[in-house]
């Protein structure tokens, strides 16, 4: 009787052991396989400062999901309000892209939507490749133009299924204008968010807006309210605001910025990132936890390095951004830039940009000696 007890003991044994063998390294292996948290990037500017370019920096990157100014449909659907009256559905909705839901756009797009009728959809390089679109690889560098003519026709539900096979989610912005707003999204334990806040010297960017105020005619409006738009002082109001943001966003995030926000927020200015493509393009990609690839590295120096103008809104064809940058030291009149570094000065003194105190400082200042707060 004994003896049967000890062989029943022994088999119990061996079956644990076989088990404890078999079974536990597959466990752990599946621990060391699980797909690693998405990494969310928010690039937040404001119109005209270079962002529909920093954003392709994030497109053309194969590990990323782009998607470029999603609120757009927010401010056309409910443009009756204003800026800081939309913020809240602004964040909501970019939440839920980061998240890969996508139906959040159903309040704000038409039920038969396809994915063509997504603002800018043609911009994503995520978009323009499988599984959304099967013309071209997700390893491509792909323009705008060669995936609007190619990839439109497909159904809105493929934004949500490529989304979800992307280790990165980037949006670009440029409807927030208190970094406060997005603290609820920085805090949310299903977010793994960083920020990259994008500047523009604000006379390049009045100079810039001249060139498409129609089409910026009801962001405005949203921005300084229709009022305040009109008339002689409207674009310096406009100015005004846009720069006042910049200056809060700054001090949010790097001065007394609070501890969720250590390692997550980053100033960059365009005109740094023209002057040195590669090493600001390496920056932002370490702090986005992206590798910068050689091909890469090809794309953005001939994108910055052509001789393109940069004249149409959105366009991101390749460009000598360096002289691009500095358009409005020639075409801008010196009665302007004093307006502008009137109603911007304080954003300018924080950012690094230096006054103009003259027209002939104007037309002789040295590049560097305008950033000499560097």
């Amino acid at each position: 009787m004994v003896k049967s007890r000890r062989v029943q003991v022994l088999l119990i044994l061996v079956v644990l052991s076989f088990l404890l063998i078999h079974f536990l390294p597959c466990s752990n292996n599946a621990h060391m396989e699980e797909k690693p948290s998405p990494v969310h990037i928010l690039i937040l500017s404001s119109w005209r400062s270079g962002s529909s370019f920093t954003g392709q920096i994030f497109s053309q990157h194969p590990s990323v999901f782009y998607l470029m100014e999603p609120a757009w449909h927010v401010w056309v659907k409910m443009y009756q309000n204003s800026a800081k009256v939309l913020h809240m559905a602004v964040r909501d909705l970019v939440r839920s892209v980061f998240l890969c839901d996508m139906s959040v756009f159903d309040a704000y797009m038409s039920s038969q939507k396809k994915k063509s009728d997504l603002f800018q959809w043609e911009t994503s390089r995520a978009l323009c490749s499988p599984p959304a679109c099967d013309s071209f690889s997700r390893s491509d560098i792909i323009t705008a133009g060669n995936c609007k003519t190619i990839c439109g026709k497909y159904p809105f539900s493929k934004v949500e299924e490529a989304c979800k096979t992307y280790s990165h989610v980037a949006i670009k912005e440029v409807r927030f204008f208190d970094l406060k707003v997005l603290y609820p999204l920085l805090t949310d334990p299903s977010l793994n968010l960083k920020i990259i806040h994008l500047v523009r010297d604000p006379r390049a960017v009045f100079r810039s807006r001249e060139n498409a105020m129609a089409d910026l005619k009801r962001d405005s409006n949203i921005v300084a309210g229709s009022q305040k738009t009109k008339g002689e002082m409207g674009p310096y109001n406009t100015m005004q605001a846009i720069c006042k943001s910049h200056v809060e966003i700054y001090k949010a995030g790097s001065q007394a910025a609070p501890s969720f926000l250590k390692d997550r927020y980053l100033l960059v200015r365009y005109e740094d990132i023209v002057r040195d493509p590669l090493a600001r393009a390496a920056q932002m990609y370490r702090f986005a936890e992206l590798h910068f690839t050689p091909e890469l590295q090809k794309w953005v120096h001939n994108i910055t390095h052509g001789k393109g103008h940069g004249a149409q809104a959105f366009d991101i064809g390749s460009r000598d951004a360096l002289k691009v940058s500095q358009a409005w030291r020639k075409t801008l009149p010196f009665q302007k830039i004093e307006k502008v570094q009137n109603v911007c000065k304080d954003a300018m003194d924080l950012l690094g940009y230096r006054l103009v105190q003259s027209e002939e400082e104007q037309k002789n200042m040295s590049l560097d000696l305008l950033f000499a707060q560097n």
